[in-house]
């Protein structure tokens, strides 16, 4: 059962591929509306539950190869217009049909998603808002940010996570790229830890809260 919460809004947590990522269908319960949140290997399991639907549009939260894996085949099925942050536009494996902006809303009957741009895992990294459902992509993770190549990187990513996520209200919940879920909450005290600390000027990589 791909279900994982159901309210003003249902969400459809699906585990795809073999590096365990997440794709989401977001459904607008009065309309059967939704959107797709990005298209890893075996999208057979993810058209599954999104043939079900009236899909409006195909978010893809950044360009890394693993988040692609079903690009083709779930947009060749599904025929819904393809959105990506601007600057990560020519990564994708065919032109995208709108570009992501932050602040924007992309809407599927009563439900709105607002794009928040969280640059730092990729330059062109983007999270999903609709209510207390915040859908983050490989920017922020249970205990940490996503995996960074530079201290710069780095940087920017906490900075991203600090400024325009972790200021969301605390039982907002937290749907990443990969894995488990987990809320603002929890990371707001896990990212206090962190903050507390000195940490070394090339700090960067698989960064974790409480022991980096």
């Amino acid at each position: 059962m791909t279900l994982h919460y159901k309210g003003e809004v249902l969400v459809h947590k699906i585990p795809m591929g073999p590096y365990g990522n997440n794709g989401y269908v977001i459904v607008c319960p009065q309309t059967n509306e939704s959107i797709v949140i990005d298209t890893p290997a075996e999208p057979e399991k993810l058209l599954a539950v999104a043939q079900h639907t009236v899909v409006k549009a195909i978010l893809i939260t950044h360009t890394h190869m693993d988040h692609l894996l079903g690009f083709e085949k779930i947009r060749s099925t599904l025929g819904a217009p393809v959105g990506v942050h601007a600057t990560e536009a020519s990564k994708l494996p065919s032109a995208p049909d709108f570009h992501l902006s932050d602040g924007q809303t992309i809407t599927a009957g009563t439900v709105a998603l607002k794009v928040i741009h969280t640059p730092g895992h990729t330059s062109g990294a983007a999270c999903f808002l609709t209510g207390l459902r915040l859908f983050t992509g490989d920017t922020l993770f249970p205990g940490g940010p996503g995996h960074t190549s530079t201290p710069k990187e780095l940087r920017q990513i906490v900075r991203s996570i600090a400024d325009k996520l972790l200021v969301l209200p605390g039982d907002t919940a937290v749907y990443p790229g990969h894995g488990d879920t987990t809320t603002i909450r929890k990371a707001q005290e896990e990212h206090s830890v962190f903050a507390g600390k000195r940490h070394s000027s090339d700090l960067c990589g698989d960064v974790l809260w409480l022991s980096s």
